[in-house]
């Protein structure tokens, strides 16, 4: 697995910046949100709506998207001492095992819990149990031994984990979101296969009418699959193996477009690790299937992709080592001065950022 020796961009992020809610209600449309336009080539940048992101794409880019839905992915769980928890899935991976996320409340909503054993049970709604097993990739990520975040867990069911979830789960929150809200406020329009922890929110602005736009301009729309895990944002840790799908259409035209000169576009850091996945290091991506350990960083650099639709992350976030993947350190420093300055609106409701070349 590929880490970087770089530290990731610091910075103080006002909390007043931190978008709490979505933007319907804040009286806003989804495709009314703000974007930040930049160009790592020249510095340049640029501000607009993001319903005006046509004027910033030309005839024959390709924008990639990632199709995969959010799950309601949040449980209320009991331990067997009657404490209460908040059990987060995060990946369902093969064999019917889960890896989950156990957090415990507090005063601004749950934080990690690292108090867990092998072998405990957590109740669940109707019955349902959920067993941990053993500490997700102890070996590999837990540098101190009692803290263990990420566990392998059995779940047992009165019915399908999709039906179940449905009728019982919540949508996953953070402390910055105060009020919970419908898992419709975390799907994005084009999703067709539910499967992700949380929203790969860098889409969520699309609206129909948007895409039908770009697609008469000339502009290229096309899918893949990557099924996001929990994000780390207490601990800033690099991302876990997730699932991916790439078609082969998909393949194509993105080979097709790097061959003509023209721009490859990734709609958000999940569309990115997917297409990297499986681009050689000559250019050519192949279609693909499977679980990807791959991570993204500036001594890596990118090789299928030119130009990422991104959210603005938070201080020593891994995901903006990926960008320095694309940009120096210097036009990001830039970019999120501006961004600061002008008070643009940080997490998956906030405000986005176009990296073009």
């Amino acid at each position: 697995m590929l880490t970087s020796h770089v530290r990731p961009l610091d910075f103080l992020l006002p909390e007043e910046l931190e978008a709490g809610e979505p933007p319907e209600a804040r009286g806003l449309a989804r495709d009314e949100v703000r974007l930040l336009v930049s160009s790592y080539t020249d510095n340049r940048i640029e501000h607009a709506q993001f319903r005006q992101i046509p004027q910033f794409l030309a005839p024959g880019d390709v924008v990639v998207i990632n199709t995969s839905g959010t799950m309601n992915a949040a449980l209320e769980a009991i331990g067997a001492d009657g404490t209460r928890y908040e059990l987060h899935l995060s990946t369902h991976l093969p064999a019917d095992l889960w890896v989950v996320e156990v957090r415990i409340p507090d005063e601004h909503g749950t934080k990690p819990y690292y108090g867990m054993r092998e072998g405990e049970v957590l109740r669940l709604a109707e019955n349902g149990t959920a067993a941990l097993l053993l500490p997700y990739l102890p070996e590999q990520r837990v540098q101190d031994r009692s803290q263990k975040r990420l566990w392998i867990a059995t779940l047992h069911l009165p019915m399908s984990w999709q039906e179940y979830l449905k009728s019982y789960g919540f949508p996953i929150r953070y402390r910055y979101v105060r009020n919970a809200w419908p898992i419709e406020y975390y799907q994005t329009v084009y999703a067709t296969e539910v499967g992700s922890a949380e929203m790969p929110s860098a889409g969520r602005a699309f609206t129909p009418e948007l895409i039908t736009r770009l697609v008469a301009l000339g502009v290229q729309v096309l899918p893949l699959l990557l099924h996001t895990g929990v994000a780390s944002l207490e601990a800033h840790e690099p991302p876990y193996e997730e699932y991916y799908r790439v078609p082969e259409e998909t393949a194509q035209g993105v080979n097709a477009a790097r061959q003509a000169g023209r721009r490859v576009i990734a709609v958000g850091t999940t569309v990115v690790r997917a297409l990297e996945t499986v681009t050689t290091p000559d250019g050519v991506t192949h279609p693909g299937e499977g679980w990807t350990q791959t991570i993204i960083t500036p001594e890596r650099g990118v090789r299928a992709v030119h130009g990422l639709l991104t959210g603005l992350h938070e201080p020593q976030a891994s995901h903006l080592l990926m960008l320095e993947a694309f940009a120096p350190r210097e036009h990001l420093k830039l970019v999120y001065a501006e961004a600061l300055q002008k008070k643009y609106l940080w997490h998956e409701f906030g405000d986005l950022h176009l990296l073009l070349p």
